[in-house]
């Protein structure tokens, strides 16, 4: 057990991410040593940020926690700390239920868990950050919240109403990133295109993505996560116009039966999401579009599943997640609806919808092969250099890997490589130059 040093684990989406590393960046502030989701945590109090989305990863929390008062009560830690979105969710709930906690936080009571250290919490300070991620990527969150209200959704229950950050505000986090090193971002809110509704009284996406763009050092703008109800045209103009905004976006569209996005209360219409795809690969040629998709909502038979596959046939995702449903307590659906459909049914759905995926990500790469790409470089892992295009987010989508045995690379630089093979996602090539 070190003295001063604190060990912060982090569970669930990027957006926790981000919270972690502001209060990583208070605790130094403070005189604090710390270490984030270390694999041999040593510090004599552990913080666990964690997640409260869905059930796996409330049970993915729940062991984390018992795992660390397990390692209190054997003395090799002082305190345990828990906060984020599930202690948001089940504060009370909790403090009954693992009284070994010492205590338990919501998810925005960074000041809170300062103060209850004895130490100050520097409000001049409030934006900044240790970036935990390699140095040359960061995520940015630009706004807390939803309105959207999606009926299968936790996280307005959570997080509460959208709450915009000022464009200034958000301006001023990137030049400072920037400083850091920093010369890519992911763009991250629960829900972008929704952005600056609440402050300015109008959707402003556009014109904050397009601000970060001016400022000097940033490289690339990735784009997460979208909403498909009054999408926001003027973003694809600047993402065609500006050289580094990626022509990617992360737009979860869950469904195309117009009666299961009806029950789900998404605000749109088969039809209008197949106008969508089409137009965003009109206004900006060469776009990848990554997608999220649910299977086994209540009143999805077998002709709402056919018309998703058909779907799915027909848009040709460059990236596609999927997963099925899983009633969560307090949500609209678990009140309205009888999560009726087997969940043998579900996996069974959700294996034929993903080996459906499995073959348009094959074709999607190996049009590619033969090609110069521009590729930042992340890691070097075993024989080869592991790097991503500009239509790759980190963790989630394909990567590049490139021989270790053919020249020295630098983290975080980028290089033109030819494309020389693909697999079922990811690429393989060679540097041709700087």
């Amino acid at each position: 057990m070190r003295k001063n040093t604190i060990d912060i684990i982090t569970l669930g989406c990027s957006k926790n991410l981000v919270d972690s590393e502001r209060l990583i960046r208070q605790l130094e502030l403070n005189g604090y040593r710390v270490t984030h989701d270390s694999q041999n945590p040593q510090g004599e109090i552990a913080i666990i940020n964690t997640c409260g989305f869905i059930g796996d990863a409330k049970e993915e929390s729940i062991n984390m926690i018992l795992e660390f008062c397990q390692a209190k009560e054997e003395g090799r830690l002082n305190k345990v700390l828990v906060m984020g979105c599930l202690s948001e969710r089940y504060l009370k709930e909790l403090g009954k239920e693992i009284p070994q906690v010492d205590k338990f936080y919501g998810k925005f009571d960074w000041e809170k868990v300062i103060s209850d250290l004895g130490k100050a919490y520097q409000h001049e300070h409030e934006y900044e950050r240790r970036i935990t991620t390699p140095k040359h990527y960061a995520y940015l969150k630009i706004a807390e919240g939803c309105d959207r209200n999606c009926a299968y959704c936790a996280i307005p229950i959570i997080t509460g109403k959208h709450h915009s950050r000022t464009i200034e505000d958000i301006v001023a986090e990137v030049e400072y990133l920037v400083a850091q090193g920093v010369k890519e971002f992911q763009v991250i809110e629960q829900e972008l295109t929704y952005y600056g509704v609440d402050i300015y009284g109008k959707q402003m996406i556009a014109e904050l993505v397009e601000r970060i763009a001016n400022v000097k050092g940033v490289k690339w703008i990735r784009l997460h996560y979208a909403y498909p109800k009054n999408f926001p045209v003027d973003l694809l103009r600047v993402m065609r116009e500006k050289k580094n905004v990626c022509k990617y976006i992360d737009i979860a569209l869950q469904h195309v039966s117009t009666k299961v996005l009806s029950n789900m209360s998404r605000h749109v219409k088969k039809e209008e999401t197949y106008q969508l795809i089409e137009m965003m690969r009109r206004e900006v040629p060469g776009i990848h579009i990554r997608t999220t998709l649910m299977v086994g909502f209540p009143g999805e038979g077998e002709a709402e599943f056919e018309e998703l596959k058909e779907f799915t046939r027909w848009a040709k995702f460059d990236r596609m997640g999927a997963f099925a449903y899983c009633e969560e307590e307090g949500t609209p659906s678990a009140r309205k609806f009888k999560d009726d459909i087997p969940e043998e049914v579900k996996q069974a759905r959700l294996s034929e919808l993903m080996d459906i995926q499995q073959s348009i990500s094959a074709e999607v790469q190996a049009r590619k092969v033969g090609s110069i790409m521009k590729v930042v470089i992340d890691r070097m892992e075993g024989e080869y250099y592991i790097g991503r295009t500009e239509f790759d987010s980190p963790e989630v989508d394909p990567e590049v890997l490139i021989p270790v045995s053919e020249k020295k690379l630098r983290k975080g630089c980028f290089y033109k490589v030819q494309i020389t093979d693909s697999d079922d996602f990811d690429l393989y090539g060679t540097v041709v130059s700087r």
